[in-house]
């Protein structure tokens, strides 16, 4: 079995794999590669389907997480290092990805300074994600969406059914990890700005990010999410009800709906998180 399996996602990104892929060659010579190409409409399958590479060809792209789940399953290494194929992500760093792992990491992630992200918009966005998933987990994170990593591959398809399709895989590994008891390193790296298209949609795939910290919460920690939200309704059923005692002297079918729907609240929390338990004890299984 090949050691170390490097992981490309790739669609449309010819130009920058022409650079990228005899570089890895030349650093990594044993190493396998794996390009997923997700329906490129470019000179990809020309120059990824030779012998040397292992290529994947999706006929029509499915998206970065369905490219990212397909080459963990073809893939035969140990290890896998998952990086982007827009030419961001120096080769070089990989040295650095693989060390944390012999420090004894299960994860070792990537992390991009300000001055890699192609706008301060996306700056900011990542930024707020990092503090909301932080929150959620308890664990500082430095880069949630940071698709330049390395992983122990068996942990990493443990969670292999729970990634999306989509351009949150990252997101959702690094919180599941977390909520396993996996150690995640963070490595600095000088990432460059996207030498290809984006395709990702900062607005779309914005909301899509935030709607799968919140989907990912659930699954990592239910509590943290319904029960801030029935102290909340509880509050307002609260105050509701001092406000209506105090105003007419009487206790409205207003506010006993209030306090009701706030113990529902918490009590599906409460139960979610014995479900979370058990699935994660599963897995430990």
């Amino acid at each position: 079995m090949t050691d170390i399996s490097i992981i490309l996602p790739a669609r449309n990104e010819a130009k920058s794999l022409a650079v990228l892929l005899p570089r890895i060659k030349t650093l990594f010579p044993e190493t396998e590669i794996v390009v997923v190409d997700d329906g490129s409409e470019d000179s990809t399958p020309s120059l990824c389907n030779v012998p040397g590479f292992t290529y994947i060809r999706r006929p029509n792209s499915l998206g970065n997480g369905a490219a990212i789940k397909a080459g963990a399953r073809a893939a035969q290494g140990e290890i896998f290092i998952f990086m982007d194929a827009d030419g961001q992500h120096q080769a070089e760093d990989i040295a650095g990805l693989l060390n944390g792992l012999e420090e004894g990491y299960d994860m070792v992630v990537g992390s991009r300074g300000k001055n890699s992200n192609s706008s301060i918009l996306r700056y900011l966005g990542n930024k707020f994600y990092n503090i909301l998933a932080s929150w959620v987990t308890g664990h500082r994170i430095i880069d949630l969406t940071s698709g330049f990593r390395a992983v122990r591959a068996a942990k990493f398809l443990d969670f292999l059914s729970i990634l999306p399709n989509g351009f949150s895989a990252p997101t959702t590994i690094t919180m599941a990890f977390f909520r396993a008891g996996y150690s995640v390193k963070y490595l600095p790296i000088d990432a460059k700005k996207d030498a290809g298209k984006s395709h990702i949609n900062i607005f779309k795939d914005g909301i899509r990010f935030f709607l799968i910290i919140f989907r990912i919460a659930v699954l990592y920690s239910p509590l943290k999410i319904f029960f801030p939200a029935s102290l909340a309704i509880f509050a307002t059923g609260l105050g509701y009800y001092l406000y209506t005692y105090l105003s007419d002297g009487r206790f409205t079918n207003m506010g006993i709906v209030l306090f009701i729907t706030a113990v529902i609240v918490f009590l599906i929390g409460l139960i979610s998180e014995q479900i979370t338990f058990l699935i994660y004890l599963d897995k430990k299984k």
